[in-house]
């Protein structure tokens, strides 16, 4: 079952980042942070398509209500993938702990202590930390 988000962000200047994340609940591997001033629900079809092709489609994902993830075409795409959905309730991330847990992480470690001169650099620093998050120190689940 993999898991998404959105965790918002900003450049040195004021200007919005918005950052989907996604993980495997399984392993909490860290499957992606795209880096966008908006994103939209082709955003998370074109990043979700991506992961299928080359990780596999999951049976389940899990995300909030957004706009970008309840869209009839995401809904109807994932539909056709034979990927089940799971909405939270609105207002209740405790139902979608696993990213909860990470993207807190991500901010704590990463995005509180950074600010972030462009998005190229926000892009970089980004991938860097997810790298690290997989590899330098796993889960268990990850071996």
């Amino acid at each position: 079952m993999w898991s998404h988000d959105f965790v918002h962000a900003q450049t040195h200047d004021g200007r919005p980042l918005r950052l989907l994340t996604l993980i495997d609940e399984y392993s909490r591997e860290c499957l992606a942070i795209d880096v966008g001033r908006k994103m939209t629900s082709e955003s998370v079809l074109e990043r979700l398509s991506d992961l299928f092709v080359c990780r596999g489609v999951p049976i389940y994902i899990r995300s909030d209500n957004g706009l970008e993830f309840t869209a009839k075409g995401v809904r109807e795409w994932l539909s056709r993938g034979g990927v089940k959905t799971l909405f939270i309730e609105p207002g209740s991330p405790w139902e979608n702990g696993c990213i909860e847990l990470f993207n807190g992480k991500l901010r704590d470690e990463l995005l509180d202590g950074e600010i972030f001169e462009m998005m190229l650099e926000a892009k970089v620093l980004l991938e860097r930390w997810r790298v690290n998050y997989n590899t330098i120190r796993p889960h268990s689940a990850l071996g």
